[in-house]
């Protein structure tokens, strides 16, 4: 069964790292609401995109699910809302969804990463430590898996993802580390 794998967690967590990872060992196909927004924005610059770039991954999610792939999706993801977009998306094929919320429990190590990042994506700018704490995001409480980038390796957390793709779809499967 195909799986989207829908990633959450505040900028410099280790999302993108942890989906790459992933990508690469798994074959997922890896969408990022960065590239998404950054395209956006060379086209249209300063426009407020809301939850557009959620609405157009969850699309070219449910497009590569439909013909088998596995779909790893990169984005804050911070509210109920984006999350159930991705979660129609998946639905709509019949596709499983795998919900992982990434955090770092190191507010030091958290700061570090935030402001020693470039930017990989061309245009796109990036948070400063103090919009990064700002940011409105509710946790995922129930999300299938919860990582902590304090704790573990991105070829830790891949793993772990790989592995819970594996399980059946049932609950159970929250790991922490």
């Amino acid at each position: 069964m195909s799986t989207l794998v829908a990633l959450a967690g505040l900028p410099g967590t280790g999302k993108s790292t942890i989906a790459r990872h992933f990508a690469r060992d798994s074959g997922a196909v890896w969408l990022r609401i960065d590239e998404i927004d950054a395209a956006i924005w060379a086209r249209d610059p300063g426009r407020d995109i809301g939850p557009d770039s959620y609405h157009i991954a969850a699309a070219l999610a449910a497009s590569n699910l439909s013909v088998g792939h596995c779909v790893i999706v990169d984005s804050v993801n911070p509210w109920p809302l984006t999350r159930a977009i991705f979660a129609a998306a998946a639905d709509r094929v019949g596709a499983r969804l795998l919900g992982v919320e990434i955090l770092c429990s190191d507010a030091a190590l958290h700061r570090r990463r935030v402001e020693g990042r470039a930017p990989d994506v061309p245009g796109l700018v990036l948070p400063d430590w103090t919009r990064v704490q700002a940011r409105d995001y509710a946790p995922w409480t129930d999300a299938a898996l919860h990582l902590d980038t304090a704790l573990c390796t991105p070829s830790d957390a891949s793993a772990a993802i790989g592995a819970a793709m594996a399980a059946p779809p049932c609950g159970g499967l929250g790991v922490t580390g």
